[in-house]
């Protein structure tokens, strides 16, 4: 059960203002919230089954010390990935000659396939022994992120500025992939030397992907797009006055 949990925690967390979470909110704009919810759990149940067998199958090949070592690196690469944010390209938007759900499906999966929460899935999977509890644990962690993505984006856009979302989710990831890299170096590594060389390579990372190259207002670009053209009608109404 606690693999369970930790899968489906980490997921909500990968998943808020990421991609695949954008998608789903585009495609609730177009189709019921049932039908993109179902195709949801549809692309995410074959995606994230392929991606907890891949991490099952190389945490048995792999010696676990160097398993939780690439984890670590791959949990601290999540986090900069989050703060930086997802965009939504409009290939990935566009309409698939099928019904809603296997519309949904099919675009929800393309998407995924290499995005942040399958190598997650991947590295999670690397590290536990129980793949059923992972995929279900990352299935449902899928399902909770992008329903509050697709019911409550418009109250987040409102309430809580989507930078506080991407950098409270990015640090909780770098604060994992930091303490499970402290736990799985070696002593000789963990010299005041080396510290201070990573938290130095860390703080420019940090600005690099959440100051420089980050990707501002995705989130809410897609949820408030009406809202976005009565405040622009507003503003020429004003000007024009």
């Amino acid at each position: 059960m606690a693999s369970f949990i930790k899968a489906l925690l980490l997921v909500v967390v990968a998943e808020m203002g990421d991609k695949t979470q954008l998608l789903a909110m585009a495609m609730a704009s177009k189709y019921k919230v049932k039908h993109v919810m179902m195709g949801v759990l549809i692309a995410t149940v074959l995606n994230h089954a392929m991606a907890v067998a891949v991490g099952s199958y190389l945490g048995n090949v792999i010696p676990m010390d160097i398993v939780k070592i690439v984890a670590a690196v791959s949990f601290l690469a999540f986090g900069l990935w989050t703060i930086r944010g997802d965009k939504l390209d409009d290939e990935e938007e566009k309409k698939v000659k099928f019904g809603p759900i296997v519309t949904v499906a099919i675009a929800f999966f393309m998407a995924e396939m290499g995005d942040k929460t399958q190598l997650m899935t991947v590295s999670i999977a690397a590290e536990n022994s129980s793949p059923i509890l992972i995929l279900l644990g990352t299935t449902a962690g899928m399902l909770v992120a992008d329903g509050i993505g697709v019911v409550g984006g418009a109250w987040m856009c409102k309430h809580v500025p989507e930078s506080y979302i991407k950098w409270i989710a990015g640090i909780i990831f770098m604060f994992f992939g930091t303490l499970t890299l402290y736990n799985g170096l070696p002593t000789t590594l963990l010299s005041p030397v080396y510290i201070i060389l990573f938290l130095a390579v860390m703080g420019i990372l940090i600005y690099l992907f959440g100051v420089k190259f980050a990707y501002h207002g995705q989130l809410c670009n897609i949820v408030l797009p009406e809202q976005e053209v009565s405040v622009d009608k507003e503003n020429n109404t004003s000007e024009r006055a």
